[in-house]
């Protein structure tokens, strides 16, 4: 009737992904979740596709051509998954390096359009693509910075969220949202511009409920405070008020960071006699080594290790200095 292309609400999130999508995990994503999309939608799609062949008792060509439409979108979903399982492995591989070494992690995560990827640029002068538009962000990108108390993380800039996400992308992003729920603290951009501010606010916390990241620290950030017209704006002890392009608050926001950083890491000199070469070892697995020597009277070990094996070292301590970092 309209005579122009009709669409609905999820066919226009997977196109506006399909734009977005730069590294080729993300094209794989996006075109997974389209793939799961279209196939139980295939019969509908126009009589071109369901039309039944001449003569009695006989599958038409139409019918045929639909089935081996179902099994090659069937093929090519098993295909892109497994290449994803394999990206993901790849993904979990570095989460656990960062883990070993001690890196502590912090997740942007919020409402698409939030200003998520203009924060982290803000912080780390990262370049990433920041536009005032609709999921600009789908590939996640690191980055480090150094907080007031001495202390490094990892910032994450992650794909926004948005009310109704529909399950089968969640399912096909399934990776790439797994390095907010892996991340030791969640920094939750909300627009405090945006009059639906607590509403989105909501719906970020829901489907990090879903994913399994409530039990983490939260920081919640509201940006864009410098147009935000007559908004009352909570104020709590893990709430900040910034604004990412012009920079306002951003100090607050580091400080809170550094407050929220976990303190089961302890970072030790020891010496540990040629005797205990197992506990050394031991040590290196469970610690980030930060220098190492071989000397006259035993091993000595500059590290940076995990609490739960500070009773075994205790007599081999020369001297320790609590910091903020965990696995």
């Amino acid at each position: 009737m309209l005579k122009t292309r009709v669409i609905d609400r999820t066919v226009l999130i997977l196109d506006i992904f399909a734009r977005n999508a730069r590294s080729g995990e993300g094209k794989l994503q996006v075109e997974l979740a389209q793939l799961k999309y279209s196939l139980p939608r295939l019969s509908g799609q126009g009589t071109s596709m369901s039309r039944l062949g001449g003569g009695i008792g006989t599958r038409g060509p139409g019918e045929t051509k639909l089935e081996s439409d179902k099994r090659h979108i069937r093929r090519r979903i098993h295909t892109l998954e497994e290449n994803l399982k394999e990206l993901s492995k790849r993904r979990e591989r570095h989460r656990e390096r960062r883990k070993k070494d001690g890196i502590i992690t912090a997740a942007i995560v919020g409402y698409t359009n939030a200003g998520k990827s203009t924060l982290l640029n803000t912080l780390t002068d990262a370049n990433v693509l920041a536009e005032n538009k609709l999921f600009a962000t789908l590939d996640p990108t690191a980055r480090a910075i150094r907080l007031p108390d001495g202390n490094e993380v990892m910032l994450i800039d992650t794909v926004g969220f948005i009310s109704r996400l529909p399950h089968f992308l969640v399912e096909a992003f399934k990776s790439t949202l797994e390095e907010a729920t892996n991340a030791d603290i969640l920094i939750i951009l909300c627009d405090a511009s945006d009059s639906e501010c607590e509403e989105q606010l909501t719906v970020t916390k829901e489907i990090l409920k879903v994913l399994g990241g409530e039990e983490k620290p939260m920081i919640t950030v509201y940006n864009k405070c410098d147009i935000a017209e007559s908004y009352l704006l909570p104020v709590t002890r893990n709430t900040v008020k910034i604004s990412a392009l012009k920079g306002i608050g951003i100090d607050s926001l580091l400080e809170c960071i550094a407050d929220n950083m976990p303190k089961n890491k302890k970072r030790v000199l020891l010496l540990i006699p040629f005797s205990e070469g197992a506990l050394a070892n031991e040590v290196r697995k469970n610690s980030r080594i930060l220098k190492e020597e071989y000397r006259a009277d035993g091993i000595f070990l500059d590290a940076i290790t995990d609490v739960s094996i500070m009773y075994k070292i205790l007599d081999y301590i020369v001297k320790e200095e609590e910091i903020c970092q965990d696995t």
